[in-house]
């Protein structure tokens, strides 16, 4: 399966673990197109999650429903950059672009120290 950066997907994260991100939720992919078209099986994302009282944080950019093909705004949480096997990617939601997408390039870069 080939996923491209700024693709939303519902991925199945199992329970989870301390602080670690679980169950089943929506992640964006940030991995470079070259590594996603590559053997590799795992992709990188972060987290997208609905509790909108973490958008001020450093970092975090507000992604509005209708721009990620989900039912409800969500918050990507530059704080958690996962690995997650292309198989437990189940459901392709939508894309986020153009601005959107240079937010969250930012955070990532701001967390970590890029």
């Amino acid at each position: 399966m080939v996923v491209h950066r700024g693709e939303v997907w519902w991925a199945d994260l199992g329970e989870p673990d301390g602080s670690e991100p679980g169950f089943r939720r929506p992640v964006l992919i940030v991995q470079n197109d070259a590594f996603n078209r590559s053997r590799l099986r795992t992709v990188l994302a972060v987290v997208l999650t609905t509790n909108l009282r973490i958008v001020d944080a450093p970092g975090n950019v507000l992604i509005p429903a209708k721009a990620a093909g989900l039912t409800k705004d969500s918050v990507a949480n530059v704080t958690q950059v996962i690995t997650v096997d292309r198989e437990f990617l189940t459901e392709l939601a939508g894309h986020v672009r153009g601005q959107l997408l240079k937010d969250v390039d930012n955070g990532l870069r701001l967390v970590l120290g890029l």
